[in-house]
């Protein structure tokens, strides 16, 4: 075909009139058919053919039945019409001049950035508001063993289409994007071979009145999985020598799978600054792959920079002076000389955070050029201060049975007393509990989360043991744990005096009567915790030592000491399920029950006690049967919690009883049982549990309620 094409177009050229005219000019007569008339040319020129069919049939070449033969040069044709030159040439034998440039042709291009790049709107751009949208369904093969359909379904285009489109052409654009996404994902665990195609099918419908839907088939070839061959990292010595392969957990003969690789970079650039390395690099890595000898193989260069190995230098601060640096310096848990650790400085940042008092802070390595005798480099801390709002307000809510209905608002000026000397005013309001109380605190006095605190209070109580009001004037110094540096050790000591004018039951009278009593007290307690978290443990145990001796004046002066020892431990039986107990036991030695403020005496019962018994009603009683309190204490708790997701399931076992005696006993223990519920938040859960006595005396309730945020230990 193609050779009849170029004769083709070779004889119809030979015919134009330019062809006519070039004949003219070179001495030779017009091509006429052998029956064409001795006239004017131009008189016959519509009717009468130039060459006859005889005669142009005889100057095709014969056609060969070969389609695939190569084409014979126009010279070697048989009866090949001579070349005919088309070009006018002018009576001297040269060419005519060009014709004259457009003047359009002439004008400068039009800017780019001036240029309409609007596409011109067909009609079938414009969308038919009444046509009806094509249904399909998508399949998926080939990536179901490599597990990619999850992660294929959550980014095709045919997936988020819904199965509905304008038209076919719809679905087979997005067709064509999923053949891309499926090749990327198997390229990603490593197979650079990959393929994927498409195809598109419609399927009838049952009948006339129901309509056909397409099925868009995905289908993914894996091809050959490939391997590292070799592992190169270039980078400068470091300490230990093996520091950056070490951490490069990548091994040859491990799949070229993208996740992993980036994993293992990834890994480098957080451990590196956590062994003295701040200023650490990773380059782009470079993976040579062999696709060539049969192997399926790739050569995995990776550049990393180091950078100086360091050690912590000094605070320097710019920004708003929120904290001088001899205030920040109380801050760290490391110190000048100390080998860098990423860790110490983000725990510096979010020590600062804790406080309230700024807007935005950073803490960044600075280089410094001071070069120390073992070749390190000295590095400061530069910490950028924005100082924030120092006044905030808090409340919190809460209701159990025994205690019924108790808000709690606070309003704080975190630094009215710079640093961080606090002014809180409180204000408590409940079914059975009121008051108002002022406190100063000194967060982070002289060492980090130590803190000094001076409390003035009054607070009116009622409940069944006791109707009490009572002012309050205490200080007290402590360490604790935060949720930033949960500590091993912990502890509090301090002062109290305390004056209370308290409704006791009077066993000589037999009658209820207000008396008044003053008491100094030194509070004190050590904790000793390994668990893995304060508000929600899972692991571990800890141990709390209460000590507080006393003095009471009621006509008086009667010396005591109150005592309280508390465990509790965390097993965790599966991911699931962490079995948690406590046992508690307390003593006051030195005075008699009746001598001692009904405020000061032990209670059992309640939420955070043995629950399915109301608030303080474990214990002696009085002839009406409300709880008189007493000088001992035993609980014991047992709790299986189990969680799904954000929610869990506690049942749990409760026992114990306070004691007229100064020790506790074994005996006249009281069950309490119960199911709670758990929603978990990122500040801790919320609790809800439910529970009965299991043998009751007679007032006891049979359901108690209790909901607070947290664990019941």
């Amino acid at each position: 075909m193609t050779g009849r094409h170029y004769w083709l177009a070779v004889a119809l050229l030979a015919t134009t009139p330019a062809a006519a005219q070039l004949d003219q000019q070179q001495g030779r007569a017009p091509a006429r058919g052998p029956d064409a008339p001795k006239t004017d040319p131009a008189v016959q020129q519509g009717d009468a053919p130039i060459v006859p069919d005889s005669e142009f049939n005889a100057s095709l070449p014969p056609i060969s039945g070969d389609i695939n033969a190569p084409l014979v040069p126009i010279s070697a044709q048989p009866n090949a019409p001579a070349t005919v030159n088309t070009a006018p040439v002018q009576p001297d034998g040269t060419l005519p001049p060009a014709a004259a440039e457009s003047p359009e042709l002439a004008q400068p291009l039009v800017p780019l950035s001036s240029f309409d790049t609007t596409p011109l709107q067909t009609a079938a751009d414009v969308k038919d508001k009444d046509a009806p949208e094509i249904r399909y369904e998508t399949a998926l093969k080939g990536l179901e063993s490599l597990n990619l359909a999850s992660q294929f379904n959550s980014l095709s285009a045919l997936k988020q289409g819904k199965g509905k489109a304008a038209n076919a052409t719809q679905v087979a654009a997005r067709a064509r994007e999923d053949e891309a996404l499926a090749v990327r994902l198997m390229k990603s665990l490593g197979y650079y071979d990959a393929t994927a195609v498409s195809v598109i099918e419609t399927q009838p419908g049952a009948d006339a009145k129901t309509p056909g839907k397409l099925i868009a088939t995905v289908t993914g070839t894996p091809g050959r999985l490939y391997h590292l061959s070799s592992i190169k990292v270039d980078a400068q010595p470091v300490v230990p020598p093996d520091l950056v392969t070490h951490n490069l957990p990548l091994r040859v003969g491990d799949p070229i799978e993208a996740a992993r690789i980036q994993g293992a970079e990834a890994n480098v650039s957080l451990v590196l600054p956590q062994q003295g390395y701040p200023f650490v690099k990773v380059g782009e890595r470079d993976i040579l792959l062999d696709d060539v000898s049969g192997q399926a193989t790739g050569a995995y260069t990776l550049p990393v920079d180091t950078g100086p190995r360091a050690r912590f230098g000094q605070l320097v601060t710019t920004g708003d002076p929120v904290f001088g640096v001899e205030h920040l310096n109380v801050f760290p848990r490391f110190k000048s000389g100390d080998i860098y650790d990423s860790r110490k400085t983000d725990d510096l940042r979010d020590a600062l955070v804790a406080t309230g008092l700024f807007r935005s802070v950073a803490v960044e390595p600075q280089r410094t050029g001071r070069v120390d005798a073992d070749g390190t480099e000295a590095v400061d801390l530069l910490v950028r201060q924005t100082e924030g709002p120092p006044r905030s307000l808090a409340g919190s809510a809460g209701y159990s049975t025994g205690q019924g209905f108790k808000a709690e608002g606070s309003w704080t000026h975190r630094n009215l007393f710079p640093p961080e000397g606090a002014l809180i005013g409180t204000v408590v309001a409940g079914t059975q509990e009121q008051g108002l109380s002022g406190t100063f605190r000194r967060s982070n006095a002289g060492q980090r989360d130590k803190t000094f605190t001076a409390i003035a209070s009054a607070v009116h109580q009622s409940y069944d043991a006791f109707d009490a009001f009572t002012g309050t004037l205490s200080a007290r110094w402590s360490r604790v744990s935060t949720p930033i540096w949960q500590k091993r050790f912990t502890y509090y000591y301090g002062g109290e005096l305390v004056g209370t004018n308290e409704s006791v039951y009077d066993f000589a009278r037999g009658d209820t009567v207000r008396r008044t009593y003053g008491i100094v007290a030194l509070p004190g307690q050590v904790e000793w915790d390994t668990s893995d978290s304060l508000l929600n443990p899972t692991r571990g145990y800890r141990l709390r030592l209460n000590v507080s001796p006393e003095t009471s004046v009621n006509g008086g002066i009667s010396p005591y000491v109150r005592t309280m020892v508390e465990g509790t431990f965390y097993y965790p039986v599966s991911a699931k399920l962490v079995i948690a107990g406590r046992a508690k036991a307390g003593s006051i030695q030195g005075i008699e029950r009746d001598d001692l403020a009904p405020s000061r005496r032990y209670y059992g019962g309640g939420g955070g006690s043995v629950r399915g018994y109301g608030y303080q009603r474990l214990g002696p009683l009085d002839p009406q049967g409300n709880p008189v309190g007493g000088r001992s204490l035993n609980e014991f708790a047992l709790e299986a919690r189990y969680r799904f997701g954000n929610f869990g399931i506690v049942p749990f076992l409760d026992a114990g009883n306070s004691y007229e005696s100064s020790l506790p006993s074994a005996s006249d223990l009281r069950f309490g049982a119960g199911i709670g519920g758990r929603f978990y938040t990122n500040f801790g859960p919320m609790r809800i549990d439910v529970a009965t006595p299991l043998n009751p005396r007679p007032g006891d309730g049979k359901v108690a309620l209790y909901i607070s945020i947290g664990q019941a230990f």
